[in-house]
C-alpha cells in the first residue's frame, strides 16, 4: 500500500503538559492502530506534527485534529508520497521544539505562512537523525 507523509502546523488550545500527555496518548493508540508514524515538535505557541502511514489512515488522522478543539488554526504545510518512513518505529515520537525550529516571535509574525516544504521537512529530518531509540509502546 502506498504511504504518504503529511505535516500540518496548528496553534495549541490550552497547552500544558497535561494536555500534551493526552494528546500523545491518544495518538499512540490510534496510530498503533492505524499503521501511522510520525513525530510531534510542541511547545506553548506551536505544534508542528509529522504523520506517515496509508493515505487514507492518515487522511482520516488529520481530519481528526482539525475537529480536536486542543488545536487552533490547524494549516496542513506537506502532504507528500513517500517510499520509506522517517519515524519507522515511533507510533508517535514527542520533542520539545528545540531552539533550531522557528522561534516564538518568528511563529508570531508568520513563519508558518512563509516556508516551504524543505524547511519544514528538514526539523523533522533533524529530529530524525538524533537517532533515539523509541520506547516499547503498550
Amino acid at each position: 500500500m502506498p504511504l504518504i507523509q503529511l505535516v500540518y502546523a496548528s496553534r495549541p488550545f490550552g497547552f500544558d503538559q497535561a494536555v500534551l500527555s493526552a494528546i500523545l496518548m491518544d495518538a499512540r493508540r490510534a496510530n498503533a492502530r492505524d499503521d501511522i508514524t510520525g513525530a510531534l515538535i510542541a511547545r506553548h505557541d506551536l505544534y508542528l506534527q509529522l504523520l506517515e502511514g496509508p493515505r487514507d489512515k492518515v487522511e482520516a488522522a488529520y481530519q481528526r485534529i482539525r475537529r480536536d478543539d486542543r488545536h487552533v488554526e490547524v494549516t496542513r504545510l506537506v502532504e507528500r508520497p513517500i517510499e520509506a518512513r522517517l519515524f519507522p518505529g515511533w507510533a508517535m515520537r514527542d520533542d520539545p521544539a528545540q531552539s533550531w525550529v522557528w522561534s516564538i516571535e518568528d511563529v508570531r509574525v508568520g513563519a508558518i505562512e512563509r516556508t516551504d516544504e524543505a524547511e519544514v521537512l528538514g526539523f523533522f529530518q533533524r529530529l530524525a537523525d538524533q537517532g533515539v531509540v523509541p520506547p516499547r509502546e503498550a
